[in-house]
């Protein structure tokens, strides 16, 4: 076992050591309550116990100055964090454990929020920016301490990412948690500017989780994998330390590779454990280990290696907070707290798979939704076949354009895929635009809005649906790296034909971690598609219709009932039963990556039928808004849409007075945004004009939920 490399003389830095703080605390057979009953000799009550569910070979601890490095921006402040230029390493071959994880923060902080100025970072969010919104922080450079583990069931192939920031201004004696559990399939940092940028500048502990879904990757050809701090090890050497680790037999991983040279396993796709399952649970013991750092870090020695319990479960203030994967896994935790470790939820665009009732049902504009409630494993296969072709319809004429493959390529691949369609039924028409229209038409009687046309062609280009579809289809069905599900793999190709087996000059294992985001495409290793050409190519152009056959397979996965599927699919439905916690829920009416019919407003629906009076959930539904704050910053993008995530700030900002000072929660509603307008790529700087204020009378602009019935005004 190794230490950390030390980056700098402030920092006291240990990894993988049983230390001081670890030897006070580890039972001797490494397996101990997750809060112990027993007593000390002298009666001074219950003993700090390590979580049973925590890996304690893997447990460190990093104490940040503030200057030098910090917790929220790895040293980099609000200035190197707007830096297009990722943080430099000195050994690109060999990052050090620091360098991967300023990589990590500054691509995972702007993976979640506009990073634009006109557009409101430095202004409206960033670390600079107070919580009243004001910009008094200078560099925004928080000092504390970080604490990071695994949490496994004790086979040692879960190893699920656990992190506990705790800010140096936390106070004790009014201690609180906020929760950041990963958003997509990103690392256990993957949610730092969405939430843990609120929570540390309120002075709360920090509970981050990768969820068992986050950037692990395993470089087949070379056994490469990453250990919890992104370091890199043979899987032979890393062992059970490895994040994740694709469990092939040796001699069937040989015969794959000389098959299909340069591939690359993921955890998300490839663990066959469907992870989302535990999303909830995961959620909940990252805040079972803050409690256990908070009783370490601030309570008093019983003797020379036992602290006392002072806070019990429930007692800190604690608020589950994230976007996307990490909201619903906020939702899922909330549903799953019998102890009350939860006080309050705030998320953003969930991404939630809801067991809708019987009686449930969404109306908009009088008009009713008639596939409110679909899961993830529905819509997103849907969307993956019917987009390129959709892309052409009259009403996503303008779209903004998010490839980087050529006007005539991507046109091509368009038509050609409506062609298909047409071919194998899934659309009507006898020419290119009809079939476009009515592909348009089957997604919005699939629950898409039509406020989220315009963005069916770049979720599309930009490759979000296709990777999506295709790790949540190998998630769903539990299948091995090396099935090849529906003929795609993930690998490095040529960048000037697309052709996969392809051995890239230097590795993308070095910076996975730092830089990737745990689906593929990233950082340089593509969707390929298998079958044809021989030795596969990039999804996109290894057929004249973008790998069709490939996409209609995952389609039929769920429309012809694979019961692995629909198994996977089951066990992570929720029941919208939050045991009347106080709840807000934010969500642009545009995503057109989880749609507002299948997450937010089903949410609201079936809560409403299971919780009625006891609900205390508000929806808040942005118009203009959609999934990818981040995109704000493209052509035509910062024209069209709004940040959401300024309000979920305004969300937290609310509970937190609600929990402190009684101040009631605003009812559900629609915010009507105003566009920037302007020329795409130089759109007027953002302004409140822009970003009316969630309100305590909505009036028209309400959203009502009754016995299962939402009412939504159009």
């Amino acid at each position: 076992m190794t230490d950390f490399p030390i980056a700098s003389r402030t920092r006291t830095v240990q990894l993988r050591t049983v230390t001081a703080l670890a030897i006070a605390t580890v039972c001797a057979t490494l397996v101990c309550a997750a809060h112990a009953t027993d007593q000390d000799n002298d009666g001074h009550g219950e003993l700090n116990r390590l979580p049973s569910f925590i890996v304690a070979s893997s447990l460190s601890t990093i104490t940040y100055d503030g200057v030098s490095d910090d917790l929220l921006t790895a040293g980099l402040g609000k200035t190197g964090l707007q830096s297009p230029v990722a943080p430099a390493v000195a050994n690109p071959a060999s990052p050090t454990a620091a360098e991967l994880r300023r990589r990590a923060i500054w691509s995972n902080y702007r993976a979640l929020v506009d990073m634009t100025s006109t557009g409101g970072y430095g202004r409206f969010w960033g670390p600079n920016v107070d919580l009243d919104g004001s910009d008094t922080l200078g560099e925004g450079k928080i000092a504390g301490t970080e604490y990071l583990a695994y949490a496994d069931d004790g086979s040692g192939r879960q190893n699920v990412s656990l992190l506990v920031q705790v800010p140096a201004t936390f106070n004790p004696a009014n201690p609180c948690i906020v929760t950041a559990t990963s958003s997509g399939s990103r690392g256990v940092y993957g949610a730092i500017s969405a939430a843990g940028e609120w929570g540390l500048k309120r002075g709360c502990a920090v509970a981050y989780t990768d969820k068992g879904s986050g950037n692990g990757a395993h470089e087949l050809m070379s056994g490469l994998v990453t250990l919890i701090d992104g370091r890199l090890a043979t899987a032979a050497t890393a062992g059970p330390a490895s994040l994740f680790t694709a469990n092939v037999p040796a001699t069937t991983l040989s015969a794959y590779n000389q098959n299909f040279p340069h591939r690359y396993a993921f955890k998300h796709a490839h663990s066959q454990q469907n992870p989302e399952q535990d999303w909830g649970k995961d959620t909940l013991e990252a805040i079972q280990f803050a409690y256990w750092v908070l009783n370490q870090q601030f309570t008093s020695l019983v003797d020379s290696s036992h602290h006392r319990v002072q806070y019990q479960p429930g007692s800190i203030t604690t608020i589950a907070a994230s976007v996307s994967n990490g909201g619903g896994a906020s939702l899922a935790a909330a549903e799953q707290d019998t102890k009350g470790w939860i006080t309050a939820v705030v998320v953003g665009e969930p991404q939630i798979n809801v067991r809708m009732p019987g009686n449930a049902e969404v109306i908009e504009g009088g008009q009713r939704i008639a596939a409110a409630g679909k899961p993830l494993a529905d819509y997103m296969t849907l969307a993956n076949l019917l987009e390129p072709c959709a892309a052409l319809a009259d009403a996503a004429a303008g779209a903004p354009y998010l490839t980087a493959l050529p006007v005539a390529t991507t046109g091509a691949i368009r038509q050609a895929r409506c062609a298909s369609l047409a071919a194998a039924g899934y659309v009507h028409g006898s020419d290119t635009q009809t079939q476009a229209n009515d592909a348009l038409a089957q997604l919005h009687q699939a629950g898409y809005e039509a406020d989220s046309d315009l963005l069916q062609a770049p979720m599309w280009d930009s490759q979000a649906v296709p990777a999506v579809a295709v790790t949540y289809a190998n998630a769903y069905t539990r299948s091995s790296v090396v099935d090849n599900l529906c003929g795609f793999s993930f690998g490095t190709t040529n960048p000037a034909t697309g052709a996969a087996g392809f051995a890239p000059a230097v590795s993308p294992m070095p910076t996975i971690f730092g830089l990737g985001n745990g689906v593929p495409p990233t950082n340089g290793i593509s969707l390929v598609y298998n079958v044809t050409p021989p030795g596969g190519a990039d999804h996109r152009l290894a057929t004249a219709d973008a790998s069709f056959a490939g996409a209609a397979c995952a389609r039929a996965l769920w429309t012809g009932k694979n019961p692995r599927m629909l198994a996977s699919v089951d066990a992570i439905r929720v029941n919208a039963i939050l045991h009347g916690k106080p709840t807000i829920i934010v969500q642009g009416r545009s995503d057109a990556l989880v749609p507002i019919n299948h997450a937010s407003r089903a949410y609201l629906a079936a809560n409403s039928v299971r919780e009625g009076s006891r609900s205390q959930l508000s929806l808040y539904e942005v118009t203009n808004g959609q999934h990818f704050d981040a995109f704000l910053g493209f052509p035509g993008f910062d024209t069209r849409f709004v940040p959401v995530h300024y309000y979920n700030l305004q969300a937290l900002n609310l509970m937190w007075s609600h929990l402190k000072n009684g101040t009631p929660l605003p009812p559900s509603q629609v915010i009507r945004t105003s566009p920037r307008g302007g020329n795409p790529g130089a759109a007027p700087t953002l302004t409140v004009s822009n970003l009316p204020p969630i309100v305590e009378n909505p009036g028209s602009n309400a959203i009502s939920a009754d016995h299962g019935v939402v009412h939504v005004p159009h």
